[in-house]
C-alpha cells in the first residue's frame, strides 16, 4: 500500500477560503469590507415568515424527513402557480436547503445503481456539483458549456453516458446567469435512461422571460430542485425540496430518512408562510434588478469593459484579462470582493462573477470609493 493509500482522502480548500487573502484590503477601508463574493441574501424576509417561525410550537417533536403535509401542499400551490404543472404533495419532499442535497445526491444514486459511476454537471458551475461526486468516490465529469452558455448535450461521450447516474443542469445558472433548454436535457435523460437533476434555485428571477421548470416537460426520469434560500431571504433557515418523478422522490425520501435528514419543525412553519405569499418577491425582484443595473454601470464606468446583465440570477458574469488580478485591484481600490471564474471550473477562468446581494447603500460606497 501506498503513502497516498494509507492517507485516504484529504479535502480539498473551501473554494471560496481562496479569497481570504482580499479581505484585510477591504477592512482598510471606512465601513469595511463589502463582500460581493457569496450570494448570502441581506434583506429581510417578511414578517409573516418571521411570526410563523416563532409560533409554530413544533420544536419539540420530530418532523417528517420528507417534510410536514403543509410545506410539501404550499411547495406543490407554489409550482402551480409559479410554472403551471400539478406536482401531488406525495411527489414532493423537503431538503435542509438544496447544498446538503446537491453533495450527496451521488451516494444515494450510487447505491441504487451501484453498476454506474459517474456524475455529469455543467463546466461552469456551483463546486458542489463537483465535490458532491468525489465524496461518494464517482467520476465527476464536467460538460462543455455552448456558446449561450447552456449544457452542450452532443458534447458528452457515449463512454461517460453509459456509466452515468445523472446529470445535473442548473437555470438560471450559477454563475453565468444563463437560462438552459430544460426541455432538451429531460428528453436527453430519458432516451438513456439517465436521471435528470434540475436545480432551479434562481427559478423566480428571470429578467426577460417567464420563471420555468424542467417538470413542464413531464416528470418522468426528473427531478427539480428548489430553495427558499435566495427567493425569501432565508439562507439561515435552510429550507429546500425536490419534486417530480414518483419513483425517485420515494426512492431518496426513503433513504435520507434512515440518516435524519429533516428539515426543523419551525423552519418548516416559516417556509409555508414564505411560500404563501408571493408579494415578497415581487419586490425582492424590483431590487436584485435595480442592483444589477446600478453595479454593472459602477463596474463599467471603472473598468472600461461592458458588463452585461444575466439572463438569470442576481449575479454579473463577465470576461476579463486577469481575474484573480481584478479581484484584488477590486478590493484595494473599493474595498468590494468578488469571485474569480475559475472557482466554478477550469472554463470559468477570465471571467468573474459580482453577486449584488448588499444594499443599495454599500453598492453607492463602492460608487464612491471608485470615484464613480
Amino acid at each position: 500500500m501506498t503513502d497516498t493509500e494509507r492517507r485516504g482522502f484529504e479535502p480539498p480548500p473551501y473554494p471560496y477560503e481562496r479569497l481570504d487573502s482580499f479581505k484585510p484590503l477591504g477592512a482598510a477601508f471606512e465601513g469595511g469590507l463589502i463582500d460581493l463574493s457569496i450570494g448570502t441574501p441581506c434583506d429581510p424576509p417578511p414578517a409573516s415568515v418571521i411570526a410563523a417561525l416563532a409560533s409554530s410550537n413544533s420544536e419539540r417533536g420530530y418532523p417528517p424527513s420528507v417534510g410536514n403535509e403543509p410545506l410539501r401542499r404550499a411547495f406543490s400551490d407554489w409550482m402551480e402557480r409559479r410554472f403551471s404543472v400539478k406536482v401531488p404533495t406525495s411527489d414532493i419532499a423537503a431538503c435542509i436547503g438544496t447544498k446538503e442535497f446537491v453533495g450527496t445526491l451521488p451516494q444515494w444514486m450510487k447505491l441504487r445503481t451501484p453498476w454506474r459511476d459517474t456524475v455529469l454537471y455543467p463546466a461552469i458551475a456551483y463546486p458542489t456539483y463537483e465535490m458532491g461526486a468525489i465524496l461518494a468516490g464517482c467520476r465527476a465529469v464536467p460538460v462543455s458549456m455552448t456558446a449561450t452558455g447552456g449544457i452542450d448535450l452532443a458534447s458528452i461521450n457515449d463512454d461517460d453516458a453509459a456509466r452515468a447516474l445523472l446529470l445535473w443542469v442548473n437555470s438560471p445558472s450559477n454563475p453565468t446567469g444563463a437560462l438552459d433548454d430544460l426541455g432538451a436535457a429531460a428528453s436527453w435523460g430519458r432516451a438513456r435512461g439517465i436521471p435528470v437533476f434540475s436545480d432551479e434555485c434562481y427559478a423566480e428571477f428571470t429578467w426577460d422571460d417567464a420563471p420555468s421548470s424542467i417538470l413542464q416537460h413531464g416528470t418522468d426520469g426528473v427531478i427539480t430542485v428548489h430553495s427558499l434560500s435566495k427567493r425569501s431571504n432565508l439562507a439561515g433557515l435552510r429550507v429546500g425540496a425536490y419534486a417530480g418523478d414518483a419513483e425517485l422522490v420515494h426512492y431518496l425520501g426513503e433513504v435520507r430518512k434512515h440518516v435524519g435528514m429533516m428539515v426543523p419543525g419551525p423552519a418548516q412553519a416559516a417556509a409555508v408562510a414564505a411560500l404563501n405569499d408571493d408579494a415578497h418577491v415581487a419586490e425582492q425582484r424590483l431590487r436584485y434588478r435595480h442592483r444589477l443595473e446600478r453595479m454593472a454601470r459602477i463596474l463599467s464606468d471603472w473598468s472600461g469593459t461592458k458588463v452585461p446583465l444575466p439572463a438569470g440570477g442576481f449575479y454579473l458574469w463577465f470576461p476579463v484579462d486577469d481575474a484573480w488580478g481584478f479581484t484584488e485591484r477590486l478590493a484595494r481600490e473599493a474595498g468590494a470582493l468578488v469571485s474569480p471564474g475559475d472557482l466554478y471550473g477550469a472554463q470559468g477562468a477570465g471571467h468573474v462573477r459580482v453577486a449584488v446581494v448588499q444594499s443599495d447603500e454599500a453598492i453607492e460606497r463602492i460608487a464612491q470609493r471608485l470615484g464613480i
